[in-house]
Parts: C-alpha cells; structure tokens; sequence
C-alpha cells in the first residue's frame, strides 16, 4: 500500500501555474518551500469599498523581464500580514484568495501582494500553498507541461502604450 505522501504527484523548483480567478493563464513561478507565504508581483496597488465590502486593484506583469503584458485586477482583500522580505525588512502587504492550478488540480491558496520588480521570478509559491498536495523536487523543472499552450496564446493581455 502507497503512503499518502508517496502518492502525491512530483513538481519542480519552477512551474507554470494558471491563477484562475485573476484571469493569468500562465505565470512561471519558483516554488519556494522557505516561504511560508506565496506572494505575487503587482503594481499599482489601490485599496478601496465595493458594496461594503473591502477590495485591491492591482496590475500584474506575468512575464519575467517584460513588462509588455498587463492584466488588471479587482479581487476582494482577504486581510493584511506582516511579512519579512527578503532583504529582512517586516512589510504589511495586502493578502487576496483565488484558486490556482497546477497538474490538473486546483485549489484555493493565501497569495500577498508586493512590486517584485526587482526579483527574478513575479510570483513565489510557497510551502502552504504546496502542503498536502505536492512533493517538490529541487533538482527538476517544468513538469506541468499542460501550460504550454497557455503561454504560447497571451490572448487576454493588453499592451501597454
């Protein structure tokens, strides 16, 4: 008999996820099981009330190194956290919900929000997001292959001027 961890299926250290309710087909992330939290590059960061309810506006380059897509986001704000950055510095960063996609499963993960402008990878999945439905593999990469007509066919970004 498998154990429940044996069963699980294998990603690499980088992988193309879908972020379902943000209408990002693809974006490469590094899964970072050092991070406790996943976070996702977004710019233009407005708070404001919608119907009574508390809501962030962000906009979000996918792509590493390009910043010629762009996709506008309005989610609900799920909370705040303090959150050390890389540098060290404690930061208070706007946390949404939404569901992403990864080997054909989808779930609902915590993602923060910060520039990450300056950063290699635009998102980080960290390890709560991959607890309890993946075993990484650090020495691999790109095992999702279901992504690539995803990235192949950006038909949902706009071009910036």
């Amino acid at each position: 008999m498998k154990s429940p961890r044996s069963s699980r299926p294998v990603i690499g250290w980088r992988e193309w996820v879908e972020l379902v309710d943000l209408d990002v087909p693809a974006i490469k992330v590094k899964v970072d099981t050092g991070a406790r939290t996943s976070v996702l590059h977004a710019f233009n960061l407005e708070r404001f009330e919608q119907d009574g309810r508390a809501m962030v506006r962000f906009d979000v380059h996918p792509f590493q190194r390009t910043t010629s897509n762009t996709i506008n986001v309005a989610v609900p704000l799920a909370g705040e956290r303090h959150i050390r950055n890389s540098g060290g510095h404690q930061e208070l960063r706007p946390v949404i919900r939404t569901r992403v996609a990864l080997l054909g499963q989808v779930w609902a993960i915590d993602i923060t929000l910060t520039n990450r402008d300056l950063m290699g990878f635009r998102m980080l999945l960290g390890r709560q997001a991959v607890r309890g439905h993946f075993l990484v593999d650090p020495g691999r990469s790109f095992l999702d292959r279901g992504q690539k007509n995803a990235r192949s066919k950006p038909t949902r970004w706009k071009k910036q001027a």
